[in-house]
C-alpha cells in the first residue's frame, strides 16, 4: 500500500517535471524567435519582414510566451496532450531554422502564429469547458500554493495584462481606464508582497491580508481568459462588466493594504516601505476614484433601503468630487500624503459599509441602521471641508471672475432660478452637498430679479450688469462641482465666495428700494386666452378655392397637378387644407393623403407616411419594404388625391410621385411650393396657381376677427385697425402674428398706434421674421423658452401634447404646483402660445389627442434665437467646427456614422464646456448603418443632462450602464436589445419620463424600476413589468409603489387568477396600453378557469386605456371587465364581448371614445336598444364580427363620429342614426354592403335639417 502511494506521488512528480520541461522548451523557443525576428528587423538575414509585420509577430509571440507561462498555474492545464502539443510547436520551430528564402518566410508568418493560436483556442476552450469558477467558492477556487509560486504568478499575470494590452488595444480601448486601474493595483499588490518576501515587514502584521493575495490573483487570472474567450466568441460575457465586478473584489484589497501602510507600518523606518507607501498614495487617486464610480454602477441596489444608508451615496460623490481633477498644486506639499490617507481611509470605510450591506441583504437579514450611524458619514464630510480649507488646500489668488456671454438677461435669469428650482427638487445624492448654498443663491436672486422686473433696467444698467455677471458665475460654480470639473476648488472656496456677492448685491438692491418705480411702457396686460382664438381663422380666397375644387373635380380623367404657389406665409397650405377637406372633395375621391415635405426630406419615410395613411394603418417598416411598389398597387385603379405641401426643388418632386401613375381615374396631385419652377417641374394640365395676397377688405376682416372674435372692433379703433392692417401688405401670417399681439392688449388707441408705428411692410422673409420677433417679445418670460424649444423637433412635425409635457418638464418649464399637475401646467402653456398664433392648433383626427404645429418661417425663427441666446445648438456629427467654445443648454446632432469626426463625447478631444450641456438629442437616419455609437463615444462625461433622447441608435450595455450615472436625468429616449435595465439605472432618481424601443427584446424593467420614485411616463414596445416565472406574492405584496406614474404604455402580463389587481402598484395611472398572454406551457384547459381581465377599477384617476389579448385561441371565453367610473377612452383588441359586457361598459358615465378592433360579439348580435352611452362621442369598429346590431333613439345621444372597418358580416347602419343630431360623419373601410344605409341615412339628416350635415368617408 505505501509502496503504490509512493509510486503514485513518483508518477506525479513526474509529470511536473514533464510539465515544467515543456514549459522550458516552448519559452526557449519563443526566445529563439525573437531574436531571430529582431535579426531580420536589423537586416542581419537574407529575407525581408516589413515593418507592420514584424511588430503583430513580435507581439504575438511575447503575448504567447505570457500566456503559457499563466496557463501553467491551472491545475492540470499543461496536461499530457498540451505537452503534446508545444513539443510539436518546438519541432515546427527547429524545422524553421533549418529553412531558407521563401520557405522560411511561410513557416515564421503563416505556420507559427496558425499553431500558436490554435494550441491557445484548444487551452481556453478546455479551461472554459470546465467552468472552474462558476460552481466553486472562494475555499475552493483557491489551490494550495507555496509562496514562491505566488511569487511567479503575480509576475507573470503583470507580464500577462501588459502584453495582452499590446495585441489587443483595439478591443480594450473602450475600458482602457479600468483596465490601467487593473494593472496598477496587480503591480501594488505585488510590490507589497515583495516587502514581505524580502523580510523588510513582519509576516504577523500583515497575516490577515496576505490570505486574499492568491484569491486575487485567481480572479485574475480568471479574467484574463475570459477577456480571450469573449474574442475568440467562446463566451457572451461582455469584458466591461467582467472587469468592472473584478475591480469591486480586488480594490478592497489593496484598501486594506493601504490602511496597514497608513497604521501598522506608519513608523517603519524601512526605505523601502517608505518607497513603496509613496507609491501607493501617488497612484491611489485613479485607483479610488475608479472603484468609487463602479460602486455606484454596480452595487446601488444594496444601499437604497434607509437616509442613513443613502449618506453613503453622499460620502461617496463628496470622495468623488476630491478624487476627480485632483488639483495638486493647490495641496501644501507637505500635506499631501496626509490628504491622500485621510481620502483612503474614507474610501476605505465606505467600501466595508457597502460590502456588509450587501451581505446582510445576502442573507435576507435586516440591514443594521446603526452600522451607518456609529460612522457618522455627513459629519465626517463637514469635518474634513474644514480641515481642507484651514489646512491642506492653499486658497486661490484670485476670486473667480466670469463675464456673462449672452445679450438676453432675462432670459437667462429666469433658466437660472427653474434649474435652481430643480435642483433643490433634485433626488441626486451630490446635491446634499451643497443644497444649503443653492438655496440661499435662489432666495437672493429671486427677490433681485423681482426688483428689476418692476423697475427699468437701462436706470440701472451697471447694477443689473453685475447681477447678470455674478449669477453666470453662480451657474458656472455649481455645475463645475456637479459634473466634477475642478470640483473640489469650486465647493471649498468659489461657492462659498459666490453666496457672499450675491447677497452683497441683494443688500445693494434693498438700499436701491428707495428708487422711483418706472413701470415698463410695453409691459403687457395678460389675459386667459380666448377659445374663440384657438384655431386657424381663414378669410378671403373664396375665388381661388372654387377654382381648385373645380380642377380637382372635373371630369378629366388623366392624372392632372394642381399647383399652389407663393412667398413664405401667404396661405398657401392653408389654401390647401381648406380644399382638402372641402366635402365636394373627399365625396369625390376613394383616397386621400397629405405630407408636408422638408428640405432635407428622406424620400422613404415620407411615402411610407403616405402608405399609411392610403391603407389606414399605423405600420412599422423594414429596410427591404418596397414602398414604391406596394404604394402603387394601394392606388392602383382607385381615384385619389394626394398633397404634396412645400415642395422645395425638383428632384424631390420626381423621387416622391414615382409611385402615383396615372390609372385613367381622374386623380389628382396637389403642390405648394414656394419655388415657381418647381411647379412648372411637376406641371400636366392645370396652370400654377400664384397665390396672391389679401386685399385691404380681407386683410382687415382676418385682422378684427383674430383680436375680436365674432365680435366687431369698436370706432374709436377702425381706424388705426385697418391702418395696421393695411401694413401688414395683405400677407395673412403677418396679420395672424399682429392680431396675436394686439388681442392680449388693452383696448386703447394709444397702444394699437404704437404696434403701427413698430411695424415695417412685409415685403420679404428677412422682414416677417421682424413681426415674429415682435410676437415673441410680448410673450411673457415662461413662455419663451417654451417656444424656442419647439425647434428641437423636425420642420412640419405635428407635436402631441404629451410629447411637450415631457419636453417641457425635462427641461424645467413646466413643473408640478399645488394647484396643478405637469400635464395641466402644459396644457395652459399651448394654450397662451396658440393665442400668440406662433403656434397652431393641429388635429389630424376627429377626436383625438391634441396636437400642434409651427409655421416653416416661426421654426426658423426658434432655431436661430435658441442658437444666439445659446440655448441649443444644432450640428452635424461629421462637422466638428460646429462646436462653439460656448455650449449651448441644449445639443440637436444628427449623426451620421462619422467615427473619427464625432468629438463631442470624446475625452481627448471634448470640449471642457461639454460637461456642462443640460439636453442632448441624437438622431441618426432611420436605415443608417452601423446604428450605433462608435466605442470612443462616452457619455458618463455629460452629468448634467436633465433630457436625452438617442434616435435610432441601438445602445450596448456598456453605454447603458453610463446612463445609469446622469443622475439628473428627467427624460430618456432610447433604442435597446437589452434584456433587462443593469443596475446602475437605480441611481436614475430624477427620471420622469422613459420611452425605450426595445425593438423585439422582450425587456423586464424590475428591479430597477422600482427605484425611480418621480417616473410619470413609461413606454416601451413591449416589456414585463416582472419575471415571468416570478411569484404571485412577489407581484403583489410588496409594498413598493410608483405613486407619480401617470402613462404606462405597453407591458405584457400573465393576468391569472391570483394576480388581477396587478395594476394596483401604480395608484395614480391616466394612461394604460397593455397586453394579456399566458405562460409557456401553461395548461389550455386551464386558460379558461385562471386567465383574466386585470382589476382596473382599482385605478380611481384612469382615463384612457387600450388592452390587447395577444393568445391566439380558438374558443369563447368570458371575461369579466371591472373599469374605473373615470374612463374616457376604450380600446379593446380580440377580447371577445357579449351583449351584457358591452352594456356594461355604456354605463362608464364619462366615456367618450370607444374602439372594438379584432373581435367577435358572441352571438352575432349587439343589442343596444335599451343602454345608453351618455357621453360617447366616437365610436370606431374594425374587423367586428356580427351581423345584427340594434340600437335606440337614445343609445349615443351625443355621437359625432361613427367608423366601421372591415366588419363584413354586418348588413346596414341601424337608422336610428339619423336622429342622433350631434352625428358629423360616417366612415367606412371595406364595407361595401354598408354604402345604401349609408346614403339613406344621410338623405334623411339632409331632409330632417335642411342641411348637408352628415359627412360620409
Amino acid at each position: 500500500m505505501e509502496k503504490g502511494k509512493e509510486n503514485e506521488g513518483e508518477r506525479e512528480k513526474g509529470e511536473a517535471n514533464n510539465s515544467l520541461m515543456t514549459s522550458a522548451v516552448f519559452h526557449k523557443d519563443i526566445d529563439n524567435l525573437l531574436d531571430f525576428i529582431e535579426r531580420l528587423k536589423n537586416r542581419r538575414d537574407q529575407i525581408a519582414l516589413d515593418i507592420d509585420e514584424n511588430e503583430n509577430l513580435t507581439m504575438l509571440l511575447k503575448f504567447m510566451s505570457s500566456f503559457f507561462q499563466l496557463f501553467y498555474f491551472i491545475p492540470g492545464g499543461l496536461d499530457a496532450e498540451k505537452s503534446c502539443m508545444l513539443y510539436e510547436f518546438h519541432g515546427l520551430v527547429q524545422s524553421l531554422f533549418h529553412q531558407n528564402g521563401d520557405d522560411m518566410l511561410r513557416k515564421l508568418t503563416d505556420d507559427v502564429p496558425t499553431c500558436l493560436l490554435e494550441n491557445m483556442v484548444s487551452c481556453l476552450s478546455s479551461y472554459h469547458n470546465s467552468e472552474p469558477s462558476a460552481t466553486m467558492t472562494e475555499d475552493q477556487l483557491v489551490v494550495s500554493m507555496t509562496e514562491d509560486q505566488l511569487v511567479v504568478l503575480l509576475d507573470a499575470l503583470l507580464v500577462y495584462l501588459h502584453d495582452q494590452s499590446k495585441l489587443f488595444a483595439k478591443l480594450i480601448c473602450p475600458l482602457k481606464t479600468e483596465y490601467e486601474v487593473l494593472q496598477n493595483v496587480c503591480g501594488n499588490l505585488r510590490d507589497f508582497h515583495g516587502l514581505k518576501v524580502n523580510n523588510y515587514i513582519e509576516y504577523e502584521t500583515i497575516e490577515y491580508v496576505l490570505s486574499q493575495f492568491q484569491l486575487m490573483a485567481e480572479r485574475v487570472k480568471h479574467f484574463c481568459f475570459a477577456f480571450l474567450a469573449y474574442h475568440f466568441k467562446m463566451i457572451a460575457d461582455v469584458p466591461q462588466v467582467k472587469l468592472a465586478h473584478l475591480l469591486l473584489e480586488i480594490v478592497p484589497v489593496q484598501l486594506e493594504v493601504m490602511h496597514i501602510c497608513c497604521t501598522n507600518l506608519k513608523a517603519s523606518k524601512s526605505a523601502e516601505v517608505g518607497h513603496f507607501k509613496k507609491q501607493l498614495l501617488e497612484a491611489s487617486p485613479d485607483i479610488l476614484r475608479e472603484y468609487l464610480i463602479h460602486l455606484q454602477e454596480h452595487r446601488v441596489n444594496v444601499i437604497t433601503l434607509s437616509t442613513s444608508a443613502q449618506n453613503i451615496y453622499v460620502m461617496i460623490e463628496f470622495l468623488l468630487i476630491i478624487l476627480t481633477d485632483l488639483p495638486k498644486d493647490i495641496i501644501h506639499h507637505d500635506k499631501l500624503f496626509v490628504f491622500l490617507s485621510r481620502v483612503a481611509t474614507l474610501t476605505r470605510e465606505v467600501s466595508i459599509l457597502v460590502r456588509n450591506t450587501e451581505e446582510n441583504s445576502r442573507n435576507e437579514e435586516n440591514t443594521n441602521e446603526t452600522s451607518y450611524t456609529s460612522l457618522d458619514l455627513r459629519g465626517n464630510i463637514e469635518f474634513l471641508k474644514e480641515d481642507l480649507k484651514y489646512v491642506f488646500l492653499k486658497a486661490p489668488v484670485d476670486s473667480q471672475q466670469l463675464c456673462f456671454p449672452n445679450s438676453d438677461g432675462s432670459l437667462f435669469m429666469n433658466l437660472l432660478l427653474i434649474n435652481l428650482n430643480g435642483l433643490l427638487n433634485s433626488n441626486a445624492y451630490a446635491i446634499a452637498l451643497i443644497k444649503e448654498e443653492i438655496g440661499l443663491m435662489k432666495e437672493y436672486l429671486q427677490f433681485i430679479r423681482l426688483f428689476f422686473g418692476n423697475v427699468e433696467q437701462e436706470l440701472n444698467r451697471d447694477l443689473w450688469t453685475r447681477v447678470l455677471d455674478v449669477a453666470y458665475e453662480a451657474e458656472h460654480v455649481i455645475n463645475s462641482i456637479l459634473v466634477r470639473d475642478h470640483g473640489l476648488l469650486h465647493l471649498i472656496f468659489l461657492l462659498p465666495d459666490t453666496v457672499e456677492k450675491i447677497k452683497l448685491i441683494k443688500k445693494e438692491v434693498q438700499e436701491n428700494m428707495s428708487l422711483i418705480v418706472v413701470n415698463s411702457p410695453n409691459k403687457q396686460v395678460e389675459r386667459k386666452p380666448s377659445k374663440k382664438q384657438v384655431g386657424q381663422i381663414i378669410v378671403g380666397f373664396e375665388e381661388e378655392k372654387n377654382l381648385l375644387i373645380s380642377q380637382l373635380t372635373n371630369r378629366l380623367a388623366e392624372l392632372d397637378v394642381i399647383s399652389i404657389i407663393g412667398m413664405p406665409g401667404a396661405g398657401k397650405t392653408t389654401l390647401a387644407y381648406k380644399v382638402f377637406n372641402d366635402k365636394s372633395v373627399t365625396s369625390h375621391f376613394d383616397i386621400r393623403a397629405w405630407c408636408t415635405v422638408d428640405q432635407e426630406y428622406d424620400s422613404k419615410k415620407v411615402l411610407h407616411k403616405f402608405f399609411n395613411q392610403v391603407t389606414g394603418l399605423d405600420a412599422e417598416f423594414t429596410e427591404d419594404f418596397d414602398v414604391y411598389d406596394e404604394l402603387r398597387k394601394t392606388l392602383h385603379s382607385r381615384r385619389y388625391l394626394i398633397v404634396l405641401d412645400d415642395l422645395w426643388d425638383t428632384k424631390a418632386w420626381d423621387e416622391l410621385t414615382m409611385p402615383f401613375h396615372d390609372f385613367q381615374k381622374g386623380s389628382r396631385i396637389i403642390l405648394t411650393s414656394r419655388e415657381k419652377k418647381v411647379a412648372l417641374h411637376g406641371k400636366r394640365h392645370s396652370d400654377p396657381l400664384n397665390l396672391r395676397l389679401l386685399r385691404q377688405e380681407e386683410s382687415w376682416e382676418l385682422l378684427e376677427k383674430k383680436v375680436f372674435g365674432e365680435e366687431s372692433c369698436p370706432d374709436e379703433l377702425r381706424d388705426v385697425g385697418e391702418e395696421i392692417a393695411l401694413k401688414c401688405d395683405g400677407l395673412p401670417l403677418a396679420l395672424d402674428l399682429i392680431g396675436g399681439i394686439i388681442a392680449k392688449m388693452e383696448k386703447k388707441e394709444d397702444l394699437w398706434l404704437e404696434v403701427l408705428n413698430n411695424l415695417k411692410s412685409f415685403k420679404n422673409e428677412g422682414e416677417v421674421m421682424e413681426v415674429i420677433e415682435l410676437s415673441y417679445d410680448h410673450l411673457l418670460d415662461h413662455l419663451k423658452p417654451c417656444l424656442l424649444y419647439l425647434a428641437s423637433y423636425p420642420k412640419d412635425t405635428n407635436i402631441q401634447i404629451s410629447q411637450l409635457n415631457d419636453l417641457w418638464s425635462a427641461e424645467g418649464f413646466a413643473e408640478q404646483n399645488d394647484i396643478k399637475s405637469v400635464e395641466e401646467v402644459s396644457e395652459s402653456y399651448v394654450d397662451e402660445l396658440i393665442s400668440s398664433s406662433l403656434v397652431i392648433l393641429f388635429n389630424e383626427r376627429g377626436i383625438s389627442d391634441r396636437s400642434i404645429k409651427i409655421h416653416d418661417l416661426v421654426h426658423d425663427f426658434c432655431s436661430r434665437k435658441a442658437e444666439k441666446k445659446n440655448l441649443l445648438g444644432f450640428v452635424r456629427s461629421r462637422d466638428p467646427s460646429s462646436f462653439s467654445d460656448l455650449m449651448p443648454r441644449g445639443m440637436i446632432i444628427h449623426y451620421d456614422h462619422s467615427e473619427e469626426s464625432f468629438v463631442l463625447f470624446s475625452p481627448e478631444k471634448k470640449n471642457p464646456y461639454v460637461k456642462h450641456l443640460l439636453s442632448l438629442k441624437v438622431d441618426m437616419d432611420e436605415y443608417g448603418m452601423p446604428n450605433k455609437l462608435p466605442e470612443n463615444c462616452h457619455l458618463r462625461h455629460l452629468r448634467l443632462l436633465t433630457r436625452l433622447e438617442l434616435l435610432h441608435i441601438t445602445l450596448t450595455d456598456s453605454t447603458l450602464n453610463e446612463i445609469g450615472m446622469l443622475v439628473h436625468l428627467r427624460c430618456l429616449n432610447i433604442r435597446t436589445e437589452a434584456r433587462a435595465f443593469p443596475p446602475s439605472f437605480a441611481n436614475l432618481l430624477n427620471l420622469e419620463t422613459l420611452v425605450v424601443d426595445n425593438g423585439r427584446s422582450l425587456m423586464v424593467i424590475s428591479p430597477s424600476i422600482w427605484s425611480l420614485p418621480k417616473l410619470r411616463h413609461v413606454s416601451m414596445n413591449k416589456f414585463f413589468l416582472f419575471e415571468p416565472t416570478i411569484d404571485k406574492p412577489t407581484v403583489l405584496e410588496e409594498e413598493l409603489k410608483l405613486e407619480n406614474l401617470r402613462i404606462l404604455h405597453k407591458p405584457a402580463i400573465f393576468c391569472l387568477e391570483d394576480r388581477k389587481e396587478i395594476f394596483k402598484r401604480f395608484p395614480n395611472l391616466r394612461n394604460l396600453k397593455f397586453s394579456i398572454t399566458i405562460p409557456r406551457n401553461f395548461r389550455s384547459d386551464a386558460i379558461d378557469e385562471e386567465i383574466c381581465f386585470p382589476r382596473l377599477d382599482v385605478l380611481n384617476e384612469l382615463e384612457e386605456v387600450s388592452a390587447y389579448f395577444s393568445v391566439k385561441w380558438h374558443n369563447a371565453h368570458q371575461w369579466d371587465f371591472h373599469f374605473p367610473l373615470s374612463l374616457k377612452k376604450l380600446e379593446l383588441r380580440r377580447f371577445d364581448l357579449t351583449s351584457d359586457s358591452l352594456s356594461r361598459i355604456a354605463r362608464l358615465p364619462n366615456l367618450q371614445k370607444l374602439c372594438l378592433h379584432s373581435l367577435t360579439i358572441q352571438g352575432k348580435e349587439w343589442n343596444a336598444e335599451e343602454v345608453t352611452f351618455h357621453s360617447l362621442k366616437s365610436l370606431k369598429l374594425a374587423w367586428v364580427s356580427f351581423s345584427e346590431w340594434q340600437v335606440g333613439e337614445e343609445s349615443f345621444p351625443v355621437l359625432e363620429e361613427l367608423q366601421l372597418r372591415h366588419c363584413t358580416e354586418l348588413t346596414e347602419i341601424p337608422d336610428s342614426f339619423g336622429d342622433i343630431p350631434s352625428l358629423k360623419s360616417i366612415a367606412l373601410d371595406s364595407n361595401p354592403q354598408l354604402e345604401d344605409s349609408a346614403l339613406r341615412i344621410k338623405e334623411y339628416v339632409s331632409e330632417m335639417t335642411g342641411k348637408d350635415k352628415l359627412e360620409l368617408k
